[in-house]
């Protein structure tokens, strides 16, 4: 099967090097404009483009397919199917009409929850005990499509959304093989979303990265975890920027403030609204993530309130 493959950042590369290690044809690769990057602002491709050019597969990079020509050079490739995994483009309907086989997306939830941009994020900040990969087919709403494949992924209490991010990538890439490989033989049955169980994973933003002490521990582990590794939770520790980058629920009340630090097991435990959460992994400004315990080796801590 010939196959357009539109993906951009580390989440897709799995699944296009399981295209690649296939017996289908990539005959084209798009992928977001090099965008600038680092301290130096240096314009750097996208991962995907990496793995695309060290393969040697053709590259396509337009801003949007209102572009000049963007229609025509897709439509020149004869794709029979056209593989999305967070390519960051909403692609329009005329993309859509070109394949044979239509379009479809590898979306990193078990839909119909967790529409969106977030939802590896989403699902660790509200809770949920498990997550997944949905295959769906493209169509003009966002990540309306029909269900095609599921596979799901449990959310073990000190998963991260990063650790998520891997898992579901590997497990996406090898779900993709055989959803292609089932349209090809046509023996895929598609499942509608049910819209009455939709939600909805709203992009993050940098504000949702300070933790509020009133809240209960359970809440900015949640917080803490869902975060780890964009935008990272943080709090002020005597006027400094302190990240957070891994926690843990303690059983057990704490008489202190809110906020307040308790260093009498040897580690930085943190009286919250309901709750201790203990501080597992920190980081100061131009500093190393480091251990709580060792946090407490370089600072005097005990009774300090953090967030002021």
């Amino acid at each position: 099967m010939k196959i357009v493959f539109a993906g951009t950042p580390d989440f897709a590369v799995p699944t296009l090097q399981a295209l690649l290690d296939s017996e289908h044809q990539i005959c084209g690769v798009y992928t977001q404009p090099d965008r600038p990057a680092g301290r130096g602002r240096k314009l750097t491709a996208s991962p995907v483009k990496a793995l695309a050019v060290s393969a040697n597969l053709p590259v396509f990079q337009p801003e949007n397919f209102k572009q000049a020509g963007a229609l025509e050079e897709l439509a020149a490739l004869e794709p029979d199917l056209i593989v999305v995994i967070a390519y960051g483009l909403i692609l329009p309907q005329a993309v859509l009409d070109i394949p044979k086989f239509g379009s479809i997306n590898v979306h990193g939830s078990l839909l119909p929850r967790w529409r969106g941009a977030a939802p590896i994020h989403r699902a660790v900040m509200a809770g949920d005990d498990k997550t997944g990969i949905t295959i769906m087919k493209v169509v003009k709403k966002l990540d309306a499509g029909d269900m095609l494949y599921k596979i799901e992924c449990p959310i073990n209490p000190d998963s991260t959304s990063s650790e998520l991010h891997d898992q579901l990538a590997d497990i996406g890439a090898q779900g993709l093989i055989q959803v292609v490989n089932q349209i090809e033989q046509g023996t895929l049955i598609a499942e509608p979303q049910d819209e009455a169980l939709v939600t909805y994973a709203h992009k993050l933003e940098k504000n949702e990265a300070v933790l509020d002490w009133q809240k209960s521990a359970q809440e900015l582990d949640r917080q803490v975890r869902g975060l780890n590794a964009w935008p990272v939770a943080q709090t002020l520790y005597k006027g400094e920027v302190l990240r957070v980058w891994r926690s843990e629920v303690i059983e057990g009340e704490s008489d202190l403030p809110v906020g307040t630090i308790s260093c009498q097991q040897h580690a930085l435990d943190v009286a919250t609204g309901n709750g201790i959460l203990r501080l597992l992994e920190v980081q100061l400004p131009g500093g190393k993530r480091i251990a709580g315990k060792d946090f407490l080796n370089a600072h005097q801590a005990d009774n300090l309130r953090l967030g002021l």
